[in-house]
C-alpha cells in the first residue's frame, strides 16, 4: 500500500481496468430503469479545452451517481466532425479536411479517455462517416417526397473572389476576413426544411418541458415568435401592397410605408432614380446579422412612390429601408413613428410625419422626444386622432379595425411566427452531400436508397475558393433516376446542425447498418439529462426538438422530445474574462492532468462554482482540491494500516461518536439531495470536506475506529461519481465489496440523525441573548422554563413584563418583554 497519493498510477490502474472490463457498454434492459445521460459532442478542434472539461466532468457525474441508483445507464460520446473550421486548417496545414479532422479525432478521445469518462465507446460516431450521414440523406428524401424539404432563393453573403458563401461572422467591415474584397448579398438557391409548420407544436411543448432552465424556453418561446395581428392590405396603382401589423389599433397613424430593398416596389423606382438605385446596391453589399439589426443606423431614402392608406384614403409615402428584411413577411411594414420607437427614429431623422393615435391618461405626449408609454398597449390607454375608433381601449380598437378591414375585404385576422424555415444548404465542401440529382427535364430528383450515401470526396487539394465538388466531374456527373438521361449532382452540403440534431439517437444503435433508428434507439429515447452550454439554446435544441418530431412523424421514436432534463453549464472564465486564444488566458488541461492527475481537475472543475454559473480558473483552488485528496488518501490508508475496526455497537457509542456519526449521515442525505435534485456539485464536495474535517477529531478507541470505518466507506462513495479514479483504489482497500462501479449508492440510517440533546437560541425581543442544550423529547413548558432560567436572559428581561414566550421546537425561544 503506497502511503504517498500518486495520481499518475491510481489513474493508470482505474483505466486499465475499465478498458479490459469494458465497465461503460451498456445494453437493452427491461428489468431496470434506464438513464440516458447525454453532454453536447465537441467539435475535433484538436485539444480540449477546459469548458469541455467542465461540461463532460459534470455529465460523468450525473452518469456515475445515476448508476449507482441501479439504473441502466447510458452515456456515448462522438464528435461534431463537419463545420467550417477544418476548412481553415485545411488551407492554413495544406492537408484535407478528412485527414486533419481524423488526427485531431484521436488526440481528443486519448484525453477524455485520461480524465476518466464513463463513456460506451462501443457506440462512438463521427458525424463525418459515411455510415452516419448515410442515413440523415435517407431521412431528407423521406422528407423531401413528403414535401417537408424544398428549394427556393434566399440571401446570403457572397465572397466573389472565393466563389463561397460566408457566414455573417466572417465579414468584416463589409469585407470578405480571408481574401478582404467586398462582401455582397447574393440571392441564390438555397434547401429549406418546413420548420414552420410545426411552430405551434414546438411552442405549446415548452410548457411540458419544466426540467429545462426557465430562461431557455423563453429565448425559444421568443424565437418562434407567436403573435396575433391582422395582414392588411394598401393600395399602390390597383395591386395591393400587403403589411402585417400586430397593431392595428394604431393603424391611422401610419404616415409611411417602409420596403426592403430587394422590394418589387423599390426596384420599380429605382429604374428612372440612379440616386435610389446606387442606394439599394450600397445596401446589397451591407451584412447584418438579424441580431444587430436593433441597434445598427436606420438608413432609408424616399421611392417617390406612395401607397393608399386602406381607411382614410390618404397617399402616404413609400421608402426604402435598411431595417426591412425581404425575407421576412411581406418584406414591407406600415410605420407608425408615434407608437413605434424604430419608426419614430426614422421618422425624425428623415423629417416623416408623426401622428399620435394612441393617449394615456395623466401623460403628455411629445412628438419629438421618444417615451416609453408610446408603445404601450394597456387598459389605461385609449385611440386619439382615429376617427370613428376613437376612445377604445387596446382590445376593442384592435378588434374594431379589424373588423372593418374584413368587412372592406382589405385585412383579415391572422396569427404569424417570427420563426422562419430552416435553411439547410451550405456552398461547402466539408459537410454532408445533399442527396438530389438535379435533371433538366425531371428537375431535383432524390437520390434512390440503392444509391446511399452519396460520399463526399475525401482525397481533395482544397483552397479555399470555391467548393472542390464543383471542379470533379467525377463526382457530380450522373443520370437522372427517372429519365436515365444526364443529370448533375448537388454540389452544396447539409449545414452542420443537421448532424448534431439527431446524434443523440443515432447513438443508441450506432452499429446498426440496415436503418436509421430501431427499437432500441426508441428504448433509449428521450434523453433523460443533456448538458451543454446556453449558447445552443436557440439554434441547436430547437432545431433538435423539430427533427425529433420529424422522427416520430416518420414512425422512428415514439417521445415528443428529444431532452427531459436540461443543465446548460457557465463558462470558464480566467482573469474575469472567458478563456480564448486571442486574449491568451487558455490553460491547458492536459498540463494540468499531467501535473495534478484527472480526479483533481474534475474536482476542482466541481467545486469552484455551482454548474450553471461561470467558473473562475485559479491555480490555488486547484492545488487545494490536490491538497483534499492527498488528505483522504492519507486518513483512508492510516486508517487501514491500523488494522481491521470493530464491529459498530451503535448502544456503545458516546457523544462524539454519535455527533460523528450523525454527521456521516446528514452527509449522505445532503449529498445525495444535491446530486440528484439539485445538481449543486460544489455544496456536495463541501459537505464531504466538512465531514472529513469532523471524521478527523475522533480518538483511536475502539468504536471511534469503527465509526470512521463505516463513514470512510461512505466518502468514497460519495465522492466516487467526482474522482471515480481515486475511489476506485481507496474502495477495496477500505473493505468494500465488488466493483465500486456497482455499488449501490449509501443509504440513511435515521436512527444515527436522533439527537438526545439540541442547542436552542433564546431571544429577547428578537435578539440572541443565549444558547443552551435541551433534552431533545423536552416539553415546550420545560424548554420554556429553562430559556427564563438563563443568566443573560435574565439579566434583559429584568425589570420588564413577559409579555409573551414563543417557543419553535428545536430551534429557539423567543421572549417578548417590556
Amino acid at each position: 500500500m503506497d502511503k504517498q497519493y500518486n495520481p499518475q498510477a491510481v489513474e493508470k490502474t482505474a483505466q486499465e481496468h475499465w478498458l479490459a472490463n469494458n465497465s461503460f457498454a451498456v445494453q437493452q434492459d427491461d428489468s431496470r430503469e434506464k438513464f440516458y445521460c447525454l453532454s453536447m459532442f465537441p467539435y475535433p478542434s484538436g485539444k480540449l479545452h477546459m469548458g469541455h472539461v467542465r461540461n463532460y466532468t459534470i455529465g460523468d457525474v450525473i452518469a456515475r451517481y445515476q448508476r449507482m441508483q441501479g439504473k441502466n445507464v447510458l452515456q456515448p460520446m462522438g464528435w461534431d466532425a463537419f463545420g467550417l473550421p477544418a476548412e481553415n486548417a485545411a488551407i492554413a496545414n495544406k492537408v484535407p479536411p478528412a485527414q486533419w479532422t481524423a488526427q485531431n479525432i484521436d488526440y481528443m478521445r486519448e484525453q477524455l479517455r485520461q480524465l476518466g469518462f464513463a463513456y460506451d465507446w462501443d457506440r462512438e460516431i463521427a458525424t463525418c462517416d459515411p455510415d452516419y450521414y448515410r442515413w440523415e440523406q435517407w431521412f431528407f428524401t423521406r422528407l423531401f417526397d413528403r414535401g417537408m424539404a424544398y428549394k427556393k432563393k434566399a440571401e446570403v453573403n457572397w465572397c466573389e473572389t472565393d466563389q463561397t458563401v460566408l457566414a455573417n461572422e466572417q465579414v468584416v467591415d463589409g469585407c470578405c476576413w480571408r481574401c478582404d474584397n467586398p462582401v455582397e448579398r447574393r440571392e441564390i438557391d438555397q434547401w429549406f426544411f418546413k420548420i414552420t409548420e410545426y411552430a405551434d407544436q414546438l411552442l405549446a411543448d415548452l410548457d411540458g418541458l419544466d426540467q429545462w432552465p426557465e430562461q431557455v424556453r423563453t429565448m425559444q418561446r421568443n424565437w418562434i415568435g407567436r403573435s396575433e395581428g391582422v395582414e392588411l392590405d394598401f393600395d399602390f396603382n390597383g395591386e395591393p401592397l400587403s403589411v402585417y401589423t400586430t397593431r392595428p389599433d394604431t393603424l391611422m397613424g401610419a404616415t409611411y410605408m417602409a420596403v426592403a430593398a430587394q422590394h418589387p416596389v423599390a426596384k420599380l423606382a429605382a429604374k428612372n432614380n440612379p440616386e435610389l438605385a446606387a442606394f439599394i446596391d450600397a445596401q446589397a453589399n451591407v451584412k447584418v446579422a438579424e441580431a444587430d439589426m436593433a441597434t445598427m443606423e436606420k438608413l432609408g431614402m424616399d421611392t417617390g412612390l406612395t401607397a393608399t392608406h386602406p381607411l382614410s384614403g390618404e397617399d402616404i409615402p413609400i421608402w426604402v429601408a435598411n431595417f426591412v428584411l425581404m425575407s421576412y413577411g411581406s418584406g414591407a411594414v406600415m410605420s407608425v413613428p408615434a407608437h413605434d420607437e424604430r419608426d419614430h427614429a426614422f421618422a425624425l431623422k428623415y423629417g416623416l410625419p408623426i401622428v399620435q393615435v394612441v393617449d394615456k391618461a395623466g401623460s403628455e405626449f411629445d412628438a419629438g422626444t421618444w417615451q416609453e408609454w408610446y408603445a404601450e398597449k394597456s387598459t389605461d390607454t385609449r385611440t386619439v386622432n382615429s376617427g370613428e375608433f376613437d376612445g377604445l381601449g387596446f382590445d376593442a380598437a384592435f378588434n374594431a379595425i379589424a373588423d372593418k378591414l374584413e368587412g372592406m375585404g382589405k385585412g383579415k385576422r391572422s396569427v404569424n411566427f417570427r420563426l422562419r424555415d430552416w435553411g439547410v444548404s451550405r456552398q461547402r465542401y466539408w459537410g454532408a452531400p445533399i442527396p438530389i440529382i438535379n435533371c433538366k427535364q425531371c428537375g431535383a430528383v432524390p437520390v434512390p436508397e440503392s444509391d446511399l450515401p452519396v460520399v463526399l470526396p475525401t482525397e481533395v487539394a482544397f483552397e479555399g475558393v470555391g467548393s472542390p465538388l464543383k471542379q470533379m466531374p467525377e463526382f457530380f456527373q450522373t443520370t437522372c433516376p427517372k429519365c436515365d438521361g444526364d443529370a448533375e449532382r448537388e454540389t452544396d452540403t447539409f449545414d452542420t446542425f443537421m448532424e448534431s440534431s439527431w446524434y443523440y439517437a443515432r447513438y443508441a444503435c450506432a452499429r446498426n447498418d440496415t436503418a436509421m433508428l430501431d427499437a432500441e434507439a426508441d428504448y433509449w429515447a428521450p434523453v433523460d439529462q443533456y448538458v451543454g452550454g446556453i449558447e445552443h439554446a436557440i439554434l441547436h435544441l430547437l432545431y433538435s426538438r423539430f427533427y425529433h418530431k420529424l422522427l416520430r412523424d416518420e414512425g422512428l421514436v415514439s417521445s415528443d422530445e428529444p431532452f427531459i432534463r436540461l443543465l446548460t453549464q457557465g463558462m470558464v472564465l480566467k482573469d474575469g474574462a472567458k478563456m480564448s486564444k486571442s486574449k491568451g488566458n487558455t490553460v491547458d488541461p492536459q498540463a494540468m492532468i499531467d501535473r495534478y492527475g484527472a480526479d483533481t481537475v474534475r474536482l476542482f472543475s466541481m467545486f469552484a462554482a455551482p454548474p450553471e454559473q461561470s467558473l473562475e480558473w485559479a491555480e490555488s483552488g486547484v492545488e487545494g482540491a490536490n491538497r483534499f485528496l492527498k488528505r483522504l488518501w492519507k486518513m483512508a490508508t492510516a486508517h487501514v494500516e491500523s488494522g481491521p475496526a470493530a464491529a459498530l455497537d451503535v448502544a456503545a457509542l458516546d457523544e462524539q461518536q454519535k455527533s460523528a456519526r450523525r454527521k456521516t449521515h446528514e452527509t449522505i442525505a445532503k449529498v445525495s439531495d444535491d446530486y440528484g435534485r439539485r445538481q449543486t456539485f460544489n455544496t456536495a464536495i463541501a459537505a464531504v470536506m466538512e465531514l472529513c474535517n469532523e471524521l478527523g477529531k475522533l480518538d483511536d478507541s475502539e468504536q471511534s475506529r469503527a465509526v470512521l470505518d463505516e463513514a470512510l466507506r461512505a466518502v468514497v462513495l460519495l465522492l466516487n461519481p467526482i474522482v471515480p479514479h481515486v475511489c476506485h483504489t481507496l474502495w477495496p482497500m477500505l473493505g468494500g465489496a465488488g466493483d465500486i462501479l456497482d455499488a449501490p449508492w449509501p443509504q440513511v440510517d435515521e436512527s444515527a440523525l436522533t439527537r438526545d440533546s439540541l442547542e436552542i437560541v433564546v431571544q429577547v425581543n428578537g435578539k440572541v441573548r443565549a444558547k443552551m442544550d435541551v433534552p431533545a423529547d423536552a416539553a415546550k413548558d420545560a424548554v420554556e422554563a429553562m430559556a427564563l432560567a438563563q443568566d443573560n436572559v435574565q439579566r434583559f428581561i429584568e425589570g420588564t413584563t413577559v409579555r409573551k414566550v414563543i417557543v419553535v421546537p428545536g430551534k429557539l425561544v423567543n421572549i417578548v418583554a417590556n
